[in-house]
C-alpha cells in the first residue's frame, strides 16, 4: 500500500492571503474541473457525470490514463477522491485545518493500492517515491494554492 501525506501554510509570508472560504473554493473547483489546476496537457478531460447530495462522480482523462472518482465534499474542510476506476484504487484526501497557532494549513494524505499489481512491489514502490518527492503532492498542494489566488485576482473563483 501507498500512504503519502504533505502539509503547506495556506498563507505563507509574501503571498495574498486566502481565506478558508477563498481556499476552499479553489478546492471545490479543483475536485470539479481538474483542468484549471493542471498543466494545459496534463488534464484533458474533467467531466462531472453524476450528482447527489452527497457526493459527485468525475470521470477525467489525467496524462493519458482514464479514470472515474467518486468525489465528497465536507463543506469548508475535506475533499475526498475514491478512486473507483484508473490505476489506482484507495483514497486521496485534501483537507484544510488550523494549526495550533490557529494558521491556516492544507492537507493531502492518500491511501492507495495499484490495481492489479502486487502490494509493496516494484510499482507500489516507485509511486511511494513518486509522490513524496519535491515535485509530488506537495508540488500539487502549492501549485492549487497558487492557481486559487491567480482565479481570485480574475475574479474566477
Amino acid at each position: 500500500m501507498i500512504y503519502s501525506t504533505a502539509t503547506v501554510p495556506v498563507n505563507p509570508a509574501g503571498e495574498t492571503p486566502l481565506t478558508r472560504e477563498q481556499a476552499w473554493a479553489g478546492l471545490e473547483r479543483k475536485a470539479r474541473d481538474a483542468r484549471l489546476f493542471l498543466p494545459p496537457s496534463l488534464c484533458t478531460r474533467c467531466d462531472v457525470t453524476e450528482e447527489s447530495p452527497t457526493h459527485f462522480v468525475r470521470e477525467a482523462t489525467i496524462a493519458g490514463t482514464n479514470l472515474r472518482e467518486i468525489i465528497v465534499l465536507e463543506q469548508g474542510a475535506k475533499v475526498t477522491f475514491f478512486q473507483a476506476t484508473g490505476p489506482r484504487e484507495g483514497a486521496i484526501v485534501n483537507e484544510l485545518f488550523e494549526d495550533e497557532a490557529g494558521a491556516l494549513q492544507l492537507r493531502f494524505y492518500c491511501y492507495l493500492g495499484l490495481r492489479g499489481k502486487a502490494p509493496g512491489g516494484p510499482e507500489e514502490q516507485a509511486e511511494q517515491s513518486r509522490f513524496d518527492s519535491d515535485n509530488g503532492y506537495k508540488a500539487a498542494l502549492l501549485s492549487t494554492l497558487k492557481r486559487t489566488r491567480e482565479l481570485l485576482t480574475e475574479g474566477a473563483l
